[in-house]
């Protein structure tokens, strides 16, 4: 599936935080994204444009609207009206991507991993925008923002690749949950989801960022397999181009269902997508 697409947002000033220039860059590279810190204690907005995360892990009718929106683009962009788990694997996509940022980026930045539970998060799609509600971060000894409010220390890198995947499931087991009736698939195949969500993400940004190798190489170390729940790994693997050059992709975890609106167009880190389609598609892009 395509990343999402957001329209940018003007800039505006943030709290200051030991999360704020991690989040700051993000928005530099990525201009579909921004993101918007509260304040401890503090509220998270509200108005018809924001659906805290709160809603989603509710499901039921809060997820049936929010989905609503992806079924009408789906619509628009391919002139055909998604099945009703299609609808809601896009919608979940598009909330779980960015939302996976907001802990993979300052961990990748700055090896600082906030607590996002749901109740501290709300999105606003049109623009690309979260809110959170930071009161707790995990860091290594030695970072300078180990003593300000919320930091708890741990001992190495392997803890605080810990507190990542905690963090975000953490984060995803309720929005799951909530998602789960419209997809209408089983646990593994949902962390599935988010394991394909958490690491192309990354994959991404680290690109955008000019640290792909970097990148993908963290995201192994994060999500190595038979961890649970992600019971997959991150997936990632070489093929050899038409020149030798080397061609970095990943078999996804899932399936981001695509292929029912464009059968003749699969994404080229899907399991249907064959290696010597992938070197062809690959080699030209790079």
């Amino acid at each position: 599936m395509a990343m999402p697409t957001f329209a940018p947002a003007p800039a505006e000033p943030a709290g200051i935080s030991p999360l704020t220039a991690a989040y700051a860059r993000l928005s530099d590279v990525f201009q579909g994204l921004r993101v918007r810190e509260v304040g401890p204690g503090g509220a998270l907005p509200v108005g018809p444009e924001w659906v805290p995360a709160t809603w989603l892990a509710e499901g039921g009718a809060s997820v049936d609207e929010f989905i609503a929106q992806d079924a009408e683009q789906a619509l628009r962009d391919y002139g055909r009206r998604p099945r009703a788990d299609v609808a809601a694997t896009f919608g979940l996509h598009r909330y779980a991507w960015p939302v996976c940022l907001l802990v993979t980026i300052p961990w990748f930045l700055h090896r600082r991993v906030p607590r996002v539970p749901v109740e501290a998060v709300a999105c606003r799609r049109t623009p690309g925008e979260l809110a959170v509600r930071i009161e707790e971060f995990a860091c290594l000894p030695g970072d300078a923002a180990a003593q300000s409010p919320g930091a708890r220390v741990v001992p190495d890198e392997e803890a605080l690749r810990a507190e990542v995947r905690a963090a975000l499931a953490e984060h995803l087991t309720p929005v799951l949950e909530g998602f789960r009736p419209r997809i209408r698939r089983g646990p593994r195949a949902l962390w599935g989801l988010a394991t394909d969500e958490i690491t192309e993400g990354l994959w991404y940004l680290g690109h955008l960022l000019g640290e792909e190798k970097r990148a993908v190489h963290e995201a192994g170390l994060l999500l190595p397999g038979a961890v649970l729940p992600y019971a997959q790994p991150a997936g990632f693997r070489q093929l050899t181009g038409k020149s030798g050059e080397l061609l970095p992709t990943r078999d996804r975890a899932s399936c981001c269902l695509y292929y029912t609106l464009r059968p003749q167009d699969t994404c080229v880190t899907c399991p249907r997508t064959c290696d010597a389609e992938r070197i062809e598609r690959l080699s030209t892009t790079r």
